[in-house]
């Protein structure tokens, strides 16, 4: 019987469990503040729907809920062979823009990772121009397909929801514990309100329009 997404189906292909994968995706692309931020998983030697109940819940992180994604996160860590987060800042966004600063960070999580994978399958259309140091394959809507990338998924956007309501306590009034950093209808009042802070990207078209008001750190 086949089983429905997020398989190993494109581990499998690419030699797994004969090679250790790691699956990598990003978080935080469309955001108007805040870091992207990305995530590494490490497949163990040895994966087993049946054995470990909890991985049937492994999904696009965008799928589930807070909770599930923060009852998720332990568990995967502790599975995984390895795991590491890869973090590209505001500012290095504003200087290379989005797409290479997500793949930044993307590396930065393969490069943490206490032992280098032999593979990297990632999620998107696109493989980072600098590369793993290892073979990878791009996959569209992989956070879908593949356990590995969703795995990553969770765990990047775990850290990264944990992260953006931290800077809530530093810069207060903006909700991004509520909204993260995305352009929610609160968040654009909040700009209105406030203007921006150094939290926010100036690169992006709607940012740059409010630069010339700059909320104090």
């Amino acid at each position: 019987m086949s089983r429905k997404c997020p398989s190993l189906q494109f581990e499998i292909q690419v030699g797994f469990p004969g090679i250790s994968v790691a699956g990598v995706d990003e978080v935080g692309r469309g955001c108007l503040a805040g870091p992207v931020v990305a995530a590494a998983v490490l497949l163990p030697s040895h994966v087993s729907f049946e054995q470990v109940e909890w991985l049937n819940a492994v999904k696009d992180s965008k799928l589930l809920s807070p909770l599930a994604r923060e009852k998720l996160a332990p568990c995967i860590e502790s599975w995984a062979s390895g795991w590491a987060i890869g973090v590209a800042s505001v500012e290095e966004i504003d200087a290379i823009n989005i797409f290479h600063a997500s793949h930044l960070a993307m590396i930065r999580a393969v490069q943490s990772l206490k032992v280098s994978p032999h593979f990297v399958l990632v999620d998107g259309k696109f493989l980072p121009r600098q590369g793993f140091g290892v073979p990878a394959l791009a996959v569209i809507q992989g956070d879908q397909k593949c356990l590995s990338i969703a795995a990553s998924s969770i765990l990047a956007k775990v850290w990264r929801d944990r992260y953006m309501a931290k800077m809530e306590q530093k810069f207060p009034g903006y909700g991004f514990a509520q909204h993260k950093g995305y352009p929610t209808p609160a968040h654009q009042q909040a700009l209105k309100k406030k203007g921006i802070c150094i939290l926010h990207r100036k690169s992006f078209g709607s940012i740059a329009a409010l630069a010339s008001i700059l909320h104090p750190i």
